[in-house]
């Protein structure tokens, strides 16, 4: 292979991770609407990008269940199925938990100060804030536990599970009062894992997703 044509491939990877990325975050938020069609063509006139990298996009969407092809009718977002909570849940209270403790017991110093940092964020924001604004607050937390962990095949999984739970979320996020609480126990989990409290840091982490878990159930 030569050289141009090497970059040429790095390129594409490239390409195609800014587009699974984007359309990830779309799928998460509901931007893109639980059963809508996905167009490949106008998705990569929008993102300024071949059709090539969305379609590894999307084919890497399709394994996180974020969206579902059918031959000859194309490819949709998935539904979200408020029935899956339970299972969903079941699985974070026994992954989160370890994340925490991990991210507690091997942080580097470097990443124990961007999780007070954090921390520090999250108790300076003030209401009123938009809903959406703040779940994107809570996937930049889930996220950074995750890579303070420094488990790569356990940073999948949860991200995997965490983006199902984040839909269901926002799938009744304007029946629930205010997300900002379930925000702001960010702060004291993430100062528990910079401190390297293992112990506190499990059990708050276990606490936060049986939390949301519960605030769920109040609006079905």
């Amino acid at each position: 292979m030569t050289v141009t044509a090497l970059q040429d491939a790095a390129s594409a990877v490239s390409l195609a991770e800014q587009a699974y990325l984007t359309l990830r975050d779309r799928l998460i938020m509901l931007e893109i609407k639980p059963g809508a069609p996905i167009n490949d063509t106008a998705l990569a006139a929008e993102l300024g990008v071949g059709r090539t990298p969305v379609r590894e996009a999307l084919k890497r969407l399709e394994v996180d269940r974020l969206v579902v092809s059918y031959p000859r009718r194309g490819t949709f977002a998935t539904a979200v199925d408020i029935t899956e909570l339970a299972d969903v849940s079941e699985i974070r209270e026994q992954l989160e938990p370890l994340a925490a403790r991990r991210a507690a017991r091997d942080a580097s110093p470097a990443m124990r100060t961007r999780l007070r940092e954090t921390a520090d964020a999250i108790e300076a924001l003030r209401e009123p804030i938009d809903q959406r604004e703040l779940m994107r607050y809570d996937i930049t937390v889930h996220r950074l536990i995750y890579a303070a962990a420094g488990n790569p095949h356990l940073t999948d999984a949860l991200i995997r599970y965490d983006n199902l739970a984040t839909r269901i979320w926002c799938l009744v996020l304007d029946k629930v009062p205010s997300v900002a609480g379930h925000i702001h126990e960010h702060a004291e989990l993430l100062r528990a894992i910079a401190a390297g409290d293992v112990e506190a840091a499990g059990r708050m982490a276990l606490e936060h997703v049986t939390s949301f878990e519960a605030t769920i159930r109040t609006v079905l």
